[in-house]
């Protein structure tokens, strides 16, 4: 074990590249930003779905809104996709564009949408009809190639100054007009071209080949094999401190979306929905309560534990657990790099996976058939998802209680070590300290603290606005709301919020400081670049200390006057 993990951390910097390519980053970052109109269609599905299950029938008016308002946000998801993964990737290689040659974000969205289209649209060779079914889930792979290709293009005739040169006298926004009228034909005349090949040497559209060609080998993610692989990665990254979903799910993420599509349109058939590779099986089972499946943890630290350590970390990851938000057990307990939760933190996962795919696939539970948000409590998200299935009911007993019993072992000889110096440290401590000594220290905090306050307001004299950062925006709102609180007691001018790293592009510049997440920490040299450009501080935390964060204000505040050099 300790093998595995020295050899990992060895390869940590190639793996942190893999974390980091400009391509993967750009998927992840475009499905952030559609993620919205997933969820919001998604919901509309559920309104019609759910209410059968009382005995509930809505009008005939209302089903077809509903449906309607589906079809035409996840029917032309391929469509947003190809614009929001084409503009993050513009974004990603304009940090190393040379000085004065920036590639147009907005005109390479818009290119790789159209291009997209001549990729997916196809007539109907009898009348005329266009056919609009690749344009939703089934047409993501050719979104991604219209959005490569055309950042792609765009990048080498910016670098080839290949463009129309006005005088200076021409307004800038109607010279760029002028300046990204090549590269936006040459990007929308290569997608026509690879769809006329595609119909002269097969017959078919290029999004209908190009998924035919991958089936066979995505067919392949959805073995036990090929699942319990992925989110095995995923929690073997996480345990030595690589944000593991970055690297291993922006892969899969576009079969998954159409792999849920595809169980809703078996259900709403009257058929089995039996794809288990779906957003949400990896959200409310592969990894339930975040990854290493961590759902039932906290209640294991709570009730069986005698440390004080983990039972304090239980109660205070409990309510974050619940919501998939792990980061403070991950750190607290630690469960990162902690040889003892090596193999619980990557079976458990794998467990699941396994168990979860033969309820599916032998005894008839059904596959996930919405994309509800990964904040949703495990237990609620599977009942949902199935349309409360009693089978389901008994699948996510069974799953915590197995989850449970993996973990338990393990955090037993855990949780003696940690008795075991909690104990030698009470007794140092009743030898070393007295009374006096207490009420010295106390009385020279407490002058500490008074000094301290005093320097803060004398130092901050303008607001201070900070956005904090990290994977999904969980724990980066919990450090938020410290620092808010923390800002409100000592009545200085902070205003801090929250996002996802990927979709705070668009709003960095509204704010002073920028505060990453210990599982964005790697993109700290990267985000360097964009917070110099625009004067912006940026601070990278630790584990434990960002943990110790979301719980204590006043430290939180005093944290980041210290790195502003106001303290």
């Amino acid at each position: 074990m300790n093998k595995i993990v020295k050899w990992i951390q060895k390869h940590q910097d190639f793996f942190l590249k893999i974390s980091k390519n400009n391509y993967l980053m750009a998927i992840k970052d475009g499905f952030i930003s559609i993620m919205p109109l997933v969820m919001f269609s998604s919901l509309m599905i559920l309104i019609v779905q759910l209410p059968t299950l009382f005995g509930i029938v809505l009008p005939d008016n209302a089903k077809l809104i509903m449906v309607k308002i589906y079809n035409l946000t996840m029917g032309i998801m391929g469509l947003m996709v190809a614009g929001t993964t084409a503009k993050a990737l513009t974004g990603n290689f304009n940090r190393t564009m040379p000085e004065g040659k920036a590639i147009n974000s907005t005109s390479t969205m818009i290119a790789a949408m159209s291009a997209f289209l001549f990729l997916a649209v196809s007539p109907d060779p009898k009348t005329g009809a266009l056919d609009v079914g690749f344009l939703g889930t089934q047409g993501l792979l050719s979104a991604f190639v219209a959005a490569f290709l055309t950042v792609n293009i765009y990048k080498l005739c910016i670098k080839k100054n290949i463009t129309i040169k006005l005088p200076k006298e021409v307004p800038g926004t109607i010279a760029q007009s002028f300046k990204d009228i090549f590269p936006f034909a040459f990007a929308v005349l290569a997608c026509v071209l690879i769809d006329l090949i595609s119909r002269a040497v097969v017959g078919a559209p290029f999004a209908s080949v190009f998924q035919k060609t991958l089936t066979p080998l995505l067919k392949g993610v959805e073995t036990y094999p090929g699942m319990c692989l992925i989110y095995g990665l995923s929690a073997l990254f996480w345990f030595v401190g690589i944000h593991g979903p970055s690297i291993v799910m922006p892969a899969v993420t576009a079969f998954q979306l159409a792999n849920t599509e595809a169980n809703l349109k078996l259900f709403e058939a009257g058929q089995h929905p039996l794809h288990a590779m779906t957003n949400n099986f990896g959200n409310y089972i592969a990894a339930i309560g975040g990854t290493g499946a961590t759902f039932i943890v906290p209640l294991v630290l709570i009730f069986f534990m005698k440390s004080k350590q983990l039972k304090t970390v239980g109660k205070a990851s409990f309510i974050p657990v619940l919501f998939a938000v792990n980061e403070p057990l991950l750190f607290a307990a630690p469960l990162v790099l902690n040889p003892y939760m090596f193999f619980p933190f990557i079976l458990t996962p794998i467990c699941n996976v396994i168990l979860g795919k033969f309820f599916i696939d032998v005894l008839g539970m059904n596959g996930m058939i919405y994309t509800l948000p990964w904040t949703v409590p495990g237990p609620i998200g599977v009942l949902l998802n199935t349309h409360f299935q009693l089978i389901s009911i008994i699948f996510v007993i069974i799953m915590l209680v197995m989850d449970a019993a993996i973990y338990y072992p393990f955090l037993r000889v855990y949780d003696a070590e940690l008795v075991k110096q909690e104990t030698g440290k009470a007794q140092k401590l009743a030898e070393e300290k007295s009374f006096a000594n207490t009420m010295k220290k106390e009385l020279a905090k407490q002058e500490q603290e008074q000094k301290q306050k005093e320097t803060n307001h004398s130092n901050l004299t303008k607001e201070l606005k900070v956005l904090v950062l990290c994977a999904g925006s969980g724990t980066s709102a919990q450090l938020a709301h410290a620092l808010n609180e923390g800002a409100k007691e000592e009545k200085m001018p902070i205003i801090a919020n929250s996002g996802a790293y990927g979709a705070h592009y668009e709003v960095m510049a509204n704010y002073d400081v920028v505060i990453l997440a210990p599982q964005v920490r790697s993109f700290y040299s990267d985000m360097k670049a964009d917070t110099d450009k625009l004067g912006i501080k940026l601070i990278a935390t630790k584990g434990a200390e960002y943990i110790n964060m979301t719980r204590n204000p006043k430290q939180a505040v005093n944290f980041l006057l210290s790195q502003l050099n106001l303290s």
